[in-house]
């Protein structure tokens, strides 16, 4: 790793990026083609020039001038075209092999496990999807097809250069490695400043975020202060990123330009004296240099600002590539399509952990018949979720099997698998948009007419009708328009219009009002109704009509019964946890 950070350019890195223009090959030729007649054409108008001077001004013959006046016009006019075509070509390519990698991460994304989502930052997550994107896009709209053009155009000129008069070329040449070892130096100070540059936004992105996300937090415990200051800290860090570029780019070119015009002295000097003494240079030699040595230094200059771009695109590759060959996948290689489910559950000596050795679930063992509905309660941390979690394979179990009507769920595929499923979580997730497409989640074979059944059969489509626009109402992002019971209300929604196999509650009615809970509990009982249904419990009312109570502790099960049977143990867990808890619930 720390070689590839030595590197001034990535070649495999490079070559890894060109491989998504072969769709666009024929674009890619259009600013290539333009490319090279931006660095003909602009290199061909001093030695028209020269010639116009030395044939017809300087032995003031003016028949034929206009010929000169215009290829001179035509020159200028192709070089117009091809920068005309060129920009647009190049923009177009850049922005097509974005759209497609763009594209490929977030589908990439899309299969990740659970556990990668856990450990990594949202905001570094939108800055590669966004940010660094646009700085690849950079790359072929600014960096590559300009540096190519760059190195064109100075060999073309110097080829002028020395067919015209070599005397003069050396001079000029002479001058040109130590541009080229000052360029070498700035392109290597250059990379490391934009990759801490880059670093720098990744984190101003994910602070950012997340205190948005969470600003009634930072309100309830006034923290408003303190994240202010820590915001100044990453954002002074950022500015010194960039002000590192920027001294780096006040130290090159003003060097560069100096050079540059030394060059241009010397040339004016020697080749003025050649001219007016020695004759060895002509008045069309000496303005034709004049308009050469800009054209050849310049590039220079802009290769090394260009290269900044491409340098900036490249840590931006990196860094989305890196994502690219994440391998944090669920393993999809079932080939069992479930379409519908009798609703049996079997777990068998289930062993998982999230962090390596660090077990949550330990060995755990239990059979869901068809039809059941199941509670499982146990104190906070006790692995409850983590059986819901297992079920859908969001995450991959250490050991043993989980079967679904006697299949592992291993050999089914993920789609089908989890279509049969649906879980109501208690903390309910909105996108800001329409109620009816936060039910259908765009589903086209879900149609508006019945979302509208579901819901007057549940007993909600009166509290739906209500709002602004029904079930057109926009909710905001993560429905803040909504109360908590509101947003309860429409997951449970989502879940029963899907009609699943398997119905999954968890802690559904943990933090809604009693009228928004008993809605519920009537939907619970028409949906679970000849319907397998695991309910996480939180409430007495869902425990009381289980037809089995999986009682949980440290990842182990330590009880199995009905809500009477396992009342009826002297010493036995369920009922302590009953006594100190629902027993609150039930009193008041």
């Amino acid at each position: 790793m720390a070689d590839k950070k030595k590197k001034i350019f990535d070649v495999s890195l490079f070559t890894r990026l060109l491989q998504y223009i072969k769709p666009y090959r024929a674009v890619f030729v259009v600013s290539l083609i333009c490319v090279i007649g931006l660095a003909l054409f602009g290199a061909f108008r001093p030695y028209v020039l020269k010639e116009a001077i030395d044939v017809k001004i300087a032995n003031k013959e003016y028949n034929g001038f206009v010929v000169y006046i215009v290829i001179m016009l035509a020159l200028l006019l192709l070089e117009v075209v091809s920068q005309l075509l060129f920009i647009y070509y190049a923009s177009w390519l850049g922005q097509s092999v974005v759209r497609d990698i763009r594209v490929k991460l977030f589908k990439h994304m899309l299969k990740f496990k659970m556990t990668y989502f856990d450990k990594s930052s949202v905001g570094v997550l939108i800055t590669r999807a966004v940010t660094d994107m646009e700085r690849i896009a950079d790359i072929f709209g600014e960096g590559l097809f300009m540096i190519f053009s760059d190195i064109l155009k100075m060999l073309v000129v110097a080829g002028f250069m020395f067919y015209m008069n070599w005397k003069l070329s050396l001079i000029v040449i002479v001058t040109l490695p130590v541009v080229l070892f000052a360029t070498k130096i700035f392109q290597k100070y250059m990379k490391r400043a934009f990759e801490d540059v880059r670093t720098e936004v990744s984190n101003l992105n994910s602070f950012v975020q997340e205190r948005v996300t969470g600003m009634k937090i930072l309100q309830l415990f006034t923290r408003e202060d303190t994240e202010y200051k820590k915001f100044k800290a990453i954002n002074e860090r950022h500015k010194k990123g960039w002000l590192k570029t920027v001294w780096y780019n006040s130290i090159f070119f003003p060097i560069a330009d100096f050079i540059s015009s030394l060059t241009m002295g010397a040339v004016i000097w020697y080749g003025g004296l050649n001219t007016v003494i020695g004759q060895t240079a002509t008045l069309g030699d000496l303005i034709a240099f004049t308009m050469f040595i800009p054209m050849l230094f310049r590039p220079l200059n802009q290769i090394a600002n260009k290269f900044n771009t491409l340098q900036m695109g490249m840590v931006a590759a990196d860094r989305v590539f890196k994502v690219l060959d994440t391998t944090s996948n669920i393993d999809d290689s079932g080939t069992i399509e479930a379409k519908h489910f009798k609703g049996n559950i079997s777990f068998k000596d289930v062993r998982f952990s999230y962090i390596k050795d660090e077990e949550v679930l330990k060995g755990i063992s239990f059979d869901v018949k068809a039809g059941e509905t199941v509670a499982i309660v146990g104190a906070t941390g006790a692995g409850k979720s983590t059986i819901i979690n297992l079920l859908n394979r969001f995450y991959e179990i250490n050991s043993g099997t989980i079967k679904v009507d006697d299949t592992d769920i291993k050999d089914m595929t993920l789609s089908s698998l989890r279509s049969q499923i649906a879980v109501v979580l208690q903390d309910v997730f909105l996108f800001a948009d329409t109620i009816l497409n936060n039910i259908t989640l765009n589903n086209e074979d879900i149609t508006e007419e019945d979302v509208v059944n579901a819901a007057k059969a549940i007993g909600i489509h009166e509290f739906i009708s209500s709002l602004p626009g029904g079930y057109h109402y926009n909710v905001k992002e993560r429905g803040v328009m909504l109360s908590s019971g509101q947003r309860q209300l429409i997951s449970f929604l989502r879940a029963y219009v899907t009609n699943p196999s398997i119905l999954i509650l968890d802690e559904a009615t943990s933090s809604v009002d009693s009228y928004s809970e008993q809605l519920i509990q009537d939907a619970t009982d028409k949906i679970t109704k000849g319907r397998t249904s695991i309910v996480i419990a939180h409430r007495l009312a869902t425990i009381q009509q289980a037809d089995k109570i999986i009682v949980m502790d440290a990842g182990q099960i330590v009880e199995i019964g009905t809500h009477k049977s396992l009342l009826a143990k002297e010493t036995g867990y369920y009922k302590n946890l009953y006594e100190v808890q629902f027993l609150k619930v039930e009193v008041a």
